[in-house]
Formats: structure tokens, C-alpha cells, sequence
């Protein structure tokens, strides 16, 4: 996850005196840049996850300084650190409760700290880790592709990761990622890290085939449900113009095994998008799961579309609904009042629905075998 906001005060805390005092919860931000910030006009070059610095020059009063935290919490940035001891001496509660409320790391260094040196040794740290994430992204996906070949990557991977222990992997997508431009889609990439709160440093957070990925290594179900449904409350709030969907695979054990959990993940973050549903986990899937790992897609096409083609062609011929009226007959086992109290339906219109979806198939549904043969039809064309 880059370098953090958390590594950051690793290695402050006692070189520069660092202390953070709000906003604990984005403790695991990562930085993609630092920049020093005396003046509003300054945050136009902010691309997302850069971290702020500033004496407090420029935001010398209470309502200065609260409204640049304001906007650094707009654009997404991954912090503040404010240089305390001549423009600035205290933080405002209101500065300190407006960060606790929005997980917006805020860090204070004496007037001691010589800026310069710490600004340049923080960057080059950034540069180090970023080189190493690129590392680690092309060893993941090297084997999520050639999982057979582990000696090419395995050894990218042992610094940072268990390889023998636990992974799972979660696929973000918005339906359209593969037509953004690179800025746009590193932009939108930057906004959606910040929202994953409290990931530790044994998870890698990448752009691949068309979703943002995230594995995760060593973390138990539980955890990762926490995270990432905190995450998509986050989104939902922050990003309300733009729906967002998450898949969440199986937990796997040895890298290995990655590929099998990135199949996974990729056949929940697809069935959540064509549902529309903003998170979806593979192990919840039921019979989807079976289906979804078909890679025969003629064969579901012929027990789908071809077992249901006669209602298929109704409904488009005449907007009717014999499809959605079959599968919820089939679901509540041949229960008519069921499905009129399901689809707001006379149940004399049911009867005559049925009758009529009997005669188009050919087909009496009497038998077990029949009506499991257009239940699982009924269930391809929803997957």
C-alpha cells in the first residue's frame, strides 16, 4: 500500500519529533507525494494522496487553517503536517474534531525540525517504496497469471508477503475503467485507497484487466468484511455521483493458489455489476459459483437462452414478463399466490401466465426433472 502515513511516523516520531494528533483512523494512508503549502493557490498541483506540509504562514488564524484541512479533505489528500512553534503554536479543537470526524491524518513538528531535510528524506522514501510497489504489483500479477512459474516471482514477493500463508483478493470496478484515461482512472485509484481504512502492510492495492485489485495476505474473513464494508459505506458517501461494485473472492492458501482466488473475485465484482449490488462475496454466490466458473459460455447459453427461448421472444414480442413470472412460480414451488403477492399481480392473471408459459414451452412442469431443467435456465439468464 506505498509509504504510509503509519511508516511515516515510524521513522519521525524520533528523528523530527512528529507527533499526529487527529484523524488516527487514516493511519494507513499511503503518500504519493509531499508538498509544501503556504498558500490556497498551491493546491491546484495536488493529484491525490499528496501529503501537505505547511509553517502555517499562509494559515495563521483558526478559520484559515480549518478551511485548508477543509479542501485537503475534498481533494483527497493523504494528511497535513503543520510546523508548530512560530506562526502556529496550537491547533485549533475545531481544526482537531473537523479531522477525527473525517480520518484525516493531521501531524504537528516542532519549529526545531528543519523542514527541508525532513521534506527530501520523507520524498525519497516515497520514490524507494514506489519503485517497490511496481515491484510487487508485476509479481502478483505474474502469478495470477503463471501461477505454475513461481521461481519468477516468488522471491519479488517474499520481503512483503507469507507466500505460504492465507490470500484473498477483492476486485473494485465502476464498469467503465478500461476507457478512463490514466490520469483520470490514477485519480479515481488515489480517492478509493483513501477510503480503505486500516489496511495493514500485508495488502497490495493495484490497477489490473479492467478493476483496481486488492490483495490481502493474512487476513482472517472477518477483517477483510470489516474493511472493505467500511469502504463501501465510505464511497457511497463521499462519491455518491459515481456506483462503485466490489467483489470479494475466496480466501486461498499459498501464492500459488492466487489465480484460483482472483477467478473468484472476478466472477463476484461481474455478477455485482450486472446486478447493480455495491458489494457481493464469492462464498455467498450459492449456485453462481458453480456457474460462474463454467468456461464453456456455449453451454450456459444453450441451458439458458435456448431452454427459455420461446418466453424469451414473448416478452420481447409482446412486454410481457413470462421469463421473471417462471422463475419466481419455479422459486416458490408452484405457489400462484406467492408469485402474484411477489409481482403485484391478480392471481387470475398468474393462472393464465402460467397456462400460457406452459403451452410456449411445451411443456407441463410436472416432473422434478423439468422443473429443475428451466429453474437452473431461469438462473443463467439472472447470473
Amino acid at each position: 500500500m506505498g509509504f504510509t502515513i503509519e511508516d511515516m511516523l515510524t521513522v519521525s516520531k524520533d528523528k523530527y519529533k512528529m507527533e499526529m494528533i487527529a484523524g488516527k483512523n487514516g493511519w494507513s494512508n499511503s503518500i504519493s507525494w509531499i508538498l509544501l503549502i503556504e498558500d490556497s493557490m498551491i493546491l491546484r498541483n495536488f493529484k491525490g494522496k499528496d501529503l501537505a506540509v505547511t509553517t502555517g504562514l499562509g494559515f495563521d488564524t483558526e478559520e484559515k487553517l480549518l478551511a485548508l484541512v477543509e479542501n485537503l479533505v475534498q481533494i483527497h489528500a493523504s494528511g497535513l503536517i503543520v510546523n508548530t512553534g512560530c506562526y502556529l503554536y496550537e491547533i485549533p479543537h475545531s481544526v482537531v474534531q473537523y479531522s477525527n470526524e473525517n480520518d484525516f491524518p493531521l501531524l504537528t513538528v516542532p519549529w526545531s525540525t528543519q523542514l527541508y531535510d525532513m521534506i527530501k528524506d520523507l520524498s525519497i522514501r516515497v520514490l524507494i517504496q514506489g519503485a517497490a510497489d511496481e515491484q510487487i504489483s508485476n509479481a502478483l500479477i505474474h502469478a495470477i497469471e503463471e501461477p505454475e512459474t513461481m521461481g519468477l516471482y516468488e522471491k519479488d514477493l517474499l520481503p512483503y508477503f507469507d507466500v505460504d500463508g492465507t490470500f484473498q483478493i477483492v476486485l473494485i470496478s465502476t464498469g467503465d475503467l478500461d476507457i478512463m484515461d490514466t490520469v483520470e482512472r490514477r485519480r479515481l485509484s488515489y480517492r478509493l485507497q483513501i477510503y480503505l481504512e486500516n489496511i495493514t502492510h500485508n495488502a497490495h492495492f493495484f490497477y489490473y484487466d479492467s478493476c483496481f485489485t486488492l490483495v490481502v495476505n493474512a487476513l482472517s474473513q472477518e477483517q477483510v468484511r470489516e474493511i472493505m464494508e467500511g469502504f463501501v459505506r465510505r464511497v457511497k458517501r463521499k462519491m455518491p455521483s459515481r456506483h462503485v461494485s466490489v467483489g470479494v473472492g475466496s480466501i486461498v492458501t499459498d501464492i500459488a493458489n492466487l489465480q484460483l482466488g482472483y477467478k473468484r473475485a472476478r466472477a463476484a465484482v461481474n455478477m455485482a455489476l450486472r446486478a447493480g449490488q455495491d458489494i457481493l462475496y464469492f462464498d455467498e454466490m450459492g449456485i453462481y459459483r458453480l456457474f460462474s466458473q463454467i468456461e464453456d459460455v456455449r453451454l450456459l447459453r444453450e441451458m439458458g437462452e435456448d431452454t427459455l427461448r420461446p418466453l424469451i421472444e414473448h416478452d420481447k414480442k409482446h412486454s410481457t414478463s413470462y421469463v421473471e413470472t417462471l422463475q419466481r412460480y419455479l422459486e416458490s414451488s408452484g405457489s400462484i399466490q406467492s408469485v402474484a403477492e411477489a409481482m403485484f399481480t391478480h392471481r387470475n392473471t398468474v393462472i393464465y401466465r402460467i397456462n400460457s408459459i406452459k403451452k410456449l414451452l411445451g411443456s407441463g412442469l410436472d416432473t422434478a426433472q423439468d422443473r429443475l431443467k428451466y429453474q437452473i435456465a431461469c438462473l443463467i439468464l439472472k447470473m
